[in-house]
């Protein structure tokens, strides 16, 4: 069994910096994949980026070149720095992970989920 703990959300203005945490717990067998997804009220859940264990990364366009993940496999954490914050990245953001398979977004291959951390960009 695999738990994962969201942290590091909060309210930025537009233009600002948030770096969002996720402690995993649990045992990691084989190769896997942790993401980063994001849910707003009435829409389906969306890939912000995701990185394999060998460090290869993916991100949704959306947020290319203001997004950064990153993981510490040594102390299961992994995190998400998000600069140049806009009002639309305003969500709940939820870290996940998946055992086996490719790099990717796709919402339905990930296993485990956390229970997510609100993060509310004003304009």
């Amino acid at each position: 069994q695999v738990q994962l703990v969201e942290s590091g959300g909060g309210s930025v203005q537009a233009g600002g910096s948030l770096r969002l945490s996720c402690a995993a717990f649990g045992y990691f067998y084989g190769s896997h994949y942790m993401g980063w997804f994001r849910q707003t009220l009435g829409q389906e859940r969306e890939g912000v980026g995701a990185i394999a264990d060998d460090g290869r990364t993916t991100y949704a366009d959306s947020v290319k070149g203001r997004f950064t993940i990153s993981q510490d496999n040594a102390k299961n954490t992994l995190e998400l720095q998000m600069s140049s914050l806009k009002p639309e990245d305003t969500a709940m953001y939820y870290c996940a992970v998946r055992f086996g398979g490719y790099l990717g977004l796709r919402v339905t291959e990930f296993d485990y989920w956390g229970q997510g951390t609100q993060v509310t960009v004003s304009s």
